[in-house]
C-alpha cells in the first residue's frame, strides 16, 4: 500500500491565554517550530480563532495535509468549548483533530507516561494527579476572581492592589509607573474594564523580576506561592509523589518556589517553561 505524503507528521500544538506554541513533528523530530498569539475558546469565536492561525503562522504549516493534529488549550474544559478549536482546525488543515485541556498537556508534557503531580503556574494556575496517561484528580483552577494562586494573573492583582492602595514601598509604585507609562486610571481600566485583564495582570506581574533584592517583592511571591501550596497541592498525596512546574512564572521565580515547597515538605523535580518537549516524546511514543 502507498504511504500518504504527511501521514506520519503530527502537529502537537499548546496553547495558553498568551501564547501558543506549534511543533511539525515526525517520528520524534521536530521539523517545524512557531509561536503566535493565544487561543482561548472561552474570549475567543471560532472565526477570530481561525484568523489569528490563518495571519500568524508560517505557511510551511499549511503545505500538506498531517497525520493528525493534536491541540492543548487553556480554556478546552469541555465538549463546547473543545469543538471551537476543532472546529477551527479542522478547517484550517483538512486533519483529524484531538482537543484536550493544557492542564492534561502539561501533565504529558511534564511526565510524559510517569505518575505524579503537574502544576501550571503561567498566566493562570492549575495542578492535577496524573497516572501516567490520564487526569486522576484536579482541584479547580476557579480563575484569577476565585483561584489562581500563585499565576501571573495573582501576583500583577495583590501587587497592583497594593500599589494603588499605597501599601507597597513607594520607591516600587513609582518604578512601575514609570516603566509602564501609564496612569492610575489606565491600569484599572486595564484590569476593570478589560476582557484580556488576566494578560494585562500577567503583564504587569512581570516587573516584580526586577526587584527580587527587595524584600517586600520577596515576601510577596512567596506568600502567593504558600497559597498555591495551602490550597492546591495539598490536596493531593504530594507526599508521595514528584511535584512538578510547567510556566514562566513557575520558571522566572524557581528559587523561591524551591524554597516555599521545602517548607511544605515538597519534593520537586522538574520546573519547565514549556511543555512542547514532553509532548513531542509522549506523542512518538503512538
Amino acid at each position: 500500500m502507498a504511504t500518504i505524503k504527511g501521514q506520519h507528521i503530527t502537529l502537537i500544538v499548546e496553547s495558553s491565554t498568551t501564547r501558543t506554541e506549534w511543533s511539525l513533528v515526525e517520528r520524534g523530530q521536530v521539523l517545524e517550530h512557531a509561536y503566535t498569539s493565544g487561543l482561548n475558546p472561552f474570549f475567543m469565536t471560532r472565526r477570530e480563532i481561525s484568523h489569528s492561525i490563518r495571519l500568524e503562522l508560517p505557511p510551511e504549516f499549511f503545505k500538506r495535509r498531517w497525520g493528525h493534529v493534536y491541540f492543548y488549550g487553556a480554556g478546552c474544559s469541555g465538549p463546547e468549548k473543545n469543538k471551537i478549536i476543532e472546529g477551527s482546525l479542522v478547517a484550517q488543515f483538512k486533519t483529524p483533530v484531538t482537543v484536550n485541556s493544557d492542564l492534561l498537556g502539561a501533565a504529558r508534557g511534564l511526565l510524559v507516561r510517569e505518575p505524579g503531580l503537574a502544576c501550571i503556574l503561567g498566566t493562570g494556575s492549575n495542578s492535577c494527579f496524573y497516572d501516567g496517561e490520564s487526569i486522576v484528580k484536579n482541584v479547580p483552577a476557579l480563575g484569577f476572581i476565585l483561584g489562581d494562586e500563585g499565576s501571573g494573573a495573582a501576583l500583577g492583582r495583590v501587587f497592583l492592589g497594593d500599589a494603588l492602595k499605597g501599601l507597597a514601598p513607594v520607591e516600587l509604585t513609582e518604578a512601575f509607573f514609570d516603566k509602564y507609562k501609564v496612569t492610575r486610571a489606565e491600569v484599572l481600566d486595564a484590569v476593570l474594564n478589560n476582557p484580556a485583564a488576566t494578560r494585562n495582570l500577567r503583564t504587569y506581574s512581570f516587573f516584580l523580576k526586577d526587584h527580587l533584592d527587595n524584600s517586600y517583592v520577596h515576601d510577596l511571591i512567596a506568600r502567593e506561592f504558600k497559597r498555591f501550596f495551602e490550597r492546591n497541592v495539598s490536596q493531593y498525596d504530594y507526599m508521595s509523589y514528584p511535584v512538578n512546574f510547567v510556566g514562566p512564572v513557575a520558571t522566572t521565580y524557581s528559587e523561591i518556589l524551591l524554597e516555599v515547597a521545602s517548607e511544605f515538605g515538597a519534593t520537586v523535580r522538574k520546573i519547565l517553561l514549556s511543555s512542547m518537549p514532553g509532548l513531542v516524546a509522549y506523542h512518538s511514543e503512538d
